[in-house]
């Protein structure tokens, strides 16, 4: 947080820093009064086709309390965050390049340390946060990848559209009458919550979506 703001002071340099354009340099001032701005939880906090396909606001009161005891969302700036935990509006990417701070240094082993003490674990998140904080080498771990099926069977990395059907796939999860609690129960509930999961590798699984 000091180096964000301290960042925030150059508008220039943090411009460039953040890769913001012209029409988005209104957004620099948030990160000079990151510990004093008004907060929300992070999965209202946090925008984009995940959150907007998750749709927390709409979420029921005890999904969304599931949500607390069970979701952790990486952030560039505080490392793993719990879902309903207090979050105030900033700028900051995984890429972004504070002076003096490389992110996946400050917080790849940490991060790892940290995640030994939670499971199992189920990585939702694109290869660029789940480099600030590797998954720990555990049976009870697995990163999910979108695949897209074409009609002649073969498979291919979705891009944009992986976000939408991570952010419809935890959202079933949450307001699951019964929830997995292994990755075992998870490749038997997927069928009958309407979700094709496969295992697709050591420690990985693959969220198969059919090409329309």
């Amino acid at each position: 947080m000091r180096a964000v703001r301290a960042l925030a002071r150059d508008p220039e340099q943090a411009a460039a820093v953040l890769k913001l354009g012209p029409k988005q340099r209104g957004e620099l001032p948030r990160n000079r009064m990151v510990a004093s701005s008004p907060t929300l939880p992070a999965i209202d906090r946090y925008t984009g086709v995940l959150y907007d396909a998750l749709d927390a606001g709409s979420l029921p009161d005890d999904a969304r309390a599931r949500a607390a005891e069970t979701v952790l969302v990486q952030s560039a700036l505080f490392g793993p965050v719990g879902a309903l935990d207090p979050i105030p509006a900033y700028r900051l990417s995984h890429d972004s390049r504070l002076p003096g701070l490389p992110l996946k240094a400050h917080w790849a082993a940490t991060v790892t340390r940290e995640l030994r003490h939670a499971g199992p674990l189920l990585d939702l998140r694109s290869a660029g946060y789940a480099a600030l904080g590797p998954l720990p080498d555990r049976d009870d771990t697995a990163y999910l990848r979108v695949l897209a099926r074409g009609g002649d069977g073969t498979t291919r990395a979705l891009n944009h559209f992986n976000k939408k059907a991570k952010g419809e796939f935890t959202r079933a999860l949450l307001t699951a009458a019964d929830p997995p609690e292994t990755l075992e129960d998870l490749l038997d509930w997927a069928p009958g919550a309407g979700f094709v999961v496969e295992a697709a590798g050591p420690r990985e699984l693959a969220l198969v979506v059919t090409e329309g």
